[in-house]
């Protein structure tokens, strides 16, 4: 809609060079309906014809990020880089000014948008068994599968993501982008296609992460799980990165609250040069969603704990942003710094998709925080939401996306997919403390001003009434971990010795880095024992470790791999394995005895909690006794 196809461009001393911005997916909106969120590429152009427009050598420009692929098709993938001439993000600020229409830099007075255009070329082949033979490949042997030619500039704060397409299903493949004209090159990723709707698929494995907060601590479960290569694909559920102002060693930056685009551009790319997300991001394809962090605390459709769409919020919390500015911004980054798709151009700023892999399950991935959730927290409403919380009206998600929602669940029972798996980001299950009253951020939380107890009735009696079975859903946010069945306490019989009654199993994952429980192992532990006893579909819980999980799916049965880092105070290669989990197909619980009656951390409902310090360098592959004095960076 906004790009070209082509333009002539003329640098003061330059050849004529040909720019095909409509290969850089940046350029576009994320949504037609904020066509302000495009970028106004005729102005890109008329910019580069000015005569003092020098273009950068090769040797001036360097990938700066790395590399990334997502949103994985059975013929196609998203691939992502930054090349610029600086790590440091485009200093303008100005995205839109009075009646201008799409995002323009030349609205800035006192800052000169870059004007040239840096070409890229990016090719794909099929991958290589080691990293030796991937850089050989790359040398020059590789069969190119598909190729193509995109330009950046300042205006896409340098960022690069095109579509490779015409790729064969569940295939991987390695890629690799390259100066026009030049060898300097990136790193050589790896990437894979998902299965194709109707194939017969045996096996797909799924990474899971949440909550990846960059001062609290390194983010080794990246790493940890990148050296191991034991998934076909990264799922994330949201906080990526954080909004706050947190010092320490690993400190902010900006060191501030952010709101304007340039904060949140270099917010992601503060957090891109992190080696072990760099590394997990290179191998593999991720599908993420968002939480609240990657805009605002607590967000919802009309604003957030943080800006509360008043004018004294306005004012004095903006700074002089506005809560729909604030998160056009934060979008506009997300966008540019993430390997996602814009699955539906007509719709208001969604990421929440759905992903068909072969006849083994289907991915349902939801956003619980920002589409149009109805009103939350926001510090000091609480006395309000109490009052409004068992409100039939209230939902999570919008009308819009929680009908999309139940007609994928029919639509995929109806297909045969054996499993329905639902990414989101926050507990699903009914958690009630051990002090009695309902905890955290959850659907159904009564405490911290959430409560979202209709809509999670209404996604419980669409599935029983349905007959819809081995549903998996996939939650973060909590910063511990937490295993239950799923069962509609109340209205459904459920049985929590043997599972009977369920309609399915919920696994939430720790944090990769973000604070969980306090104290030490054993307190957490007995806090775990005490949440188990007071939650009859609760069948496991540890708040201590970060970590993340994997998920193996099989047509006959779900496995869930449980693995914690002991620190994240330092980076280390260290890998703690926590607890399996089994479901099988059509039994629509977790089978008994829970974790085969066994787990190193936490506490599990009728069985055995055995600790051990034997843990696995995943840089060496070698196990040894290690032991931590501290989780958290101070």
């Amino acid at each position: 809609m906004y790009a070209l196809a082509a333009l002539s461009v003329v640098g003061f001393i330059a050849p004529v060079v040909t720019a095909f911005f409509e290969g850089n997916l940046n350029y576009d909106s994320p949504s037609k309906r904020h066509v302000n969120l495009g970028i106004d590429v005729p102005t890109v152009f008329r910019r580069t014809l000015k005569r003092g427009a020098v273009p950068y050598k090769p040797s001036e420009l360097n990938f700066t990020h790395g590399v990334a692929s997502g949103d994985p098709y059975p013929d196609s993938v998203i691939l992502w880089t930054r090349i610029a001439p600086s790590s440091a993000s485009d200093t303008s600020n100005v995205t839109v000014a009075g009646t201008v229409a799409l995002y323009n830099h030349e609205t800035e007075k006192y800052v000169q948008a870059d004007p040239n255009p840096i070409c890229v070329e990016w090719r794909v082949w099929e991958a290589q068994a080691s990293l030796k033979s991937r850089q050989s490949a790359a040398n020059g042997t590789a069969n190119v599968v598909s190729n193509g030619k995109a330009y950046t500039t300042s205006d896409t704060d340098f960022t690069v993501k095109v579509e490779a397409g015409g790729l064969k299903e569940f295939t991987s493949y390695n890629y690799q982008f390259t100066v026009c004209g030049s060898n300097n090159t990136s790193p050589v990723g790896r990437t894979k296609t998902s299965p194709g709707e109707n194939a017969d698929t045996d096996e797909v494995k799924l990474a899971v992460f949440s909550c990846s907060n960059y001062p609290n601590g390194y983010f080794n479960a990246y790493g940890n799980a990148g050296r191991k290569d034991q998934q076909d694909f990264v799922l994330h559920l949201g906080d990526y990165i954080y909004e706050g102002a947190q010092g320490g060693p690993r400190a902010h930056q900006p060191p501030r609250l952010i709101f304007s685009l340039w904060d949140y551009r270099t917010r992601h790319g503060q957090y891109r040069t992190d080696p072990d997300l760099q590394l997990l991001s290179r191998d593999f394809a991720w599908i993420p969603t968002w939480d609240d962090h990657e805009v605002s605390n607590n967000g919802y459709r009309d604003g957030s704990s943080a800006l509360n769409n008043t004018e004294e919020s306005f004012r004095t919390d903006g700074p002089s942003i506005s809560v729909d500015q604030r998160k056009m911004n934060a979008v506009r980054a997300y966008f540019e710094w993430m390997p996602v798709r814009q699955v539906d151009m007509d719709d208001n700023l969604r990421i929440w998709r759905s992903f068909k892999m072969g006849k083994l399950l289907d991915l349902v991935v939801l956003d619980t925080r920002n589409y149009d959730r109805s009103i939350t927290s926001l510090g000091w409403n609480d006395a309000y939401i109490d009052l409004i919380r068992d409100d039939a009206s209230r939902s999570l998600m919008g009308s819009h996306q929680e009908n999309w929602f139940y007609k994928q669940l029919s639509q995929s029972a109806a297909r045969g997919a054996t499993w329905r798996v639902v990414p989101n980001q926050i507990v699903f299950s009914r958690i009630l403390s051990a002090s009695g009253g309902l905890s955290g951020d959850s659907w159904d939380a009564i405490t911290n001003s959430q409560g979202y107890l209709a809509n999670r009735n209404r996604t419980l009696q669409h599935l029983y009434d349905n007959n819809i079975g081995n549903n998996i859903f996939l939650s973060g946010d909590s910063h511990q971990n937490w295993v239950s069945d799923l069962a509609w306490l109340g209205k459904k019989s459920y049985n929590s010795t043997t599972g009977q009654g369920a309609i399915g199993v919920e696994f939430a994952g720790t944090a990769v880095s973000s604070s969980g429980a306090s104290g030490t192992i054993l307190k957490t532990r007995d806090s775990a024992a005490a949440q188990v006893k007071r939650n009859e579909e609760l069948q496991w819980q540890d708040g201590y470790y970060r970590g993340y999980f994997v998920l193996s799916v099989k047509k006959d049965k779900l496995v869930a791999q449980y693995f914690g880092s002991p620190s994240v105070a330092t980076r280390n290669n260290w890998d703690i394995p926590l607890a399996n989990f089994t479901v099988l197909a059509g039994d629509n619980h977790l089978s008994r005895p829970i974790a085969g009656g066994k787990v190193e951390a936490g506490s599990v409902r009728g069985g055995k909690t055995t600790a051990t310090n034997v843990t696995l360098n995943t840089g060496t592959g070698k196990w040894s006794v290690v032991g931590f004095d501290t989780m958290f960076l101070k």
